[in-house]
């Protein structure tokens, strides 16, 4: 059913773009008869804002890797430089929460462990909706801002970075086989609100997969059962993260990403000071709307990014 909802929409998407390509068009024709140019002006910008549309719906057919159209866990940790990168992170936390709730997206948090003064270390919140990892895969990697620190009384411009890392939700259609002999299970305190529950008892679940050295925790729920589920969960989307990138790594050099935070490896730079411009280090896209970008403006970094993804693999690029 989830299957037949997903190729529905696609569909009725297209065919009402079909639908209003034609009706524009006719309207256009008319127009240019009789002479009125304002009319013609409108059809036309019609006709251009279903181009767009367009573009974006061929971007979304081409999602058809393996977990294009799961759920995602999206994990935002903090690099070095303290209080600044600790509030960089919780920024770029807001920023995909806005990008999520724009498109329709449910998001939930997972764990947090907040900044000593402010901000995040880390956080990872779980972006559920159609196509979610296929939209958010292109954001792994390390993001760099550049701003006039509001934690330095001298007012100096600082440069902070953080690592974004996604990977799909493992559903029912995907069999991960994890040996719990190689798992290390470690309980503790969770942080943050949450009521004396959440904070007087064990209840968070840290879990450690020696092969790998993955980690992965989970403190949202009260229970400590409910986290130890969830962080399996987490634990076996991670691992078969590790196994799509394994198969991409001849056309994609996805493992680049994951590098250390600090200068070289940034994806995206986000300047706020002395002039403001966000600059995708990957596909040359650029916009002087910081602001908009930080508030989860992202789909022309995501769709470039998408696309190159496919022109690297031996498709044609948009046009």
């Amino acid at each position: 059913m989830r299957e037949r909802q997903k190729l529905s929409g696609a569909l009725a998407a297209v065919e009402g773009l079909e639908r209003e390509r034609d009706d524009n068009l006719e309207l256009a024709q008319i127009a240019e008869a009789e002479g009125d140019s304002d009319l013609v002006d409108a059809a036309q910008a019609a006709l251009n804002e279903a181009a767009k549309r367009g573009q974006t719906l061929r971007l979304e057919s081409l999602l058809s890797g393996e977990a294009d159209g799961n759920d995602c866990y999206v994990e935002i940790h903090a690099g070095a430089g303290g209080t600044e990168s600790q509030d960089w992170a919780e920024m770029l936390e807001r920023m995909y929460l806005r990008w999520a709730e724009a498109h329709g997206y449910k998001v939930e948090e997972i764990e947090a462990s907040p900044g000593e003064e402010a901000g995040l270390k880390s956080v990872t919140i779980r972006v559920s909706g159609t196509n979610a990892y296929g939209w958010c895969k292109t954001e792994s990697g390390v993001h760099r801002l550049v701003r006039l620190s509001p934690f330095d009384s001298a007012g100096r411009r600082h440069t902070s970075f953080a690592s974004v890392w996604v990977y799909p939700v493992v559903d029912e259609t995907i069999e991960v086989q994890i040996d719990e002999k190689d798992v290390r299970t470690d309980t503790y305190r969770a942080s943050g609100a949450g009521g004396q529950h959440v904070n007087k008892t064990d209840s968070a679940v840290r879990l450690t997969h020696a092969p790998t050295g993955i980690v992965v925790q989970c403190q949202s729920n009260r229970s400590q059962h409910r986290n130890r589920a969830e962080a399996w969960a987490m634990l076996r989307a991670r691992l078969y993260e590790a196994e799509l990138q394994k198969r991409e790594a001849e056309v994609q050099a996805l493992n680049a990403q994951k590098t250390d935070i600090g200068w070289g490896h940034q994806i995206r730079s986000y300047v706020l000071h002395p002039y403001r411009m966000v600059k995708d280090l990957r596909t040359g896209v650029e916009t002087g709307n910081a602001d908009g970008v930080l508030n989860g403006d992202l789909d022309p970094f995501m769709a470039a990014a998408l696309a190159e993804r496919v022109t690297g693999a031996g498709l044609k690029p948009l046009a």
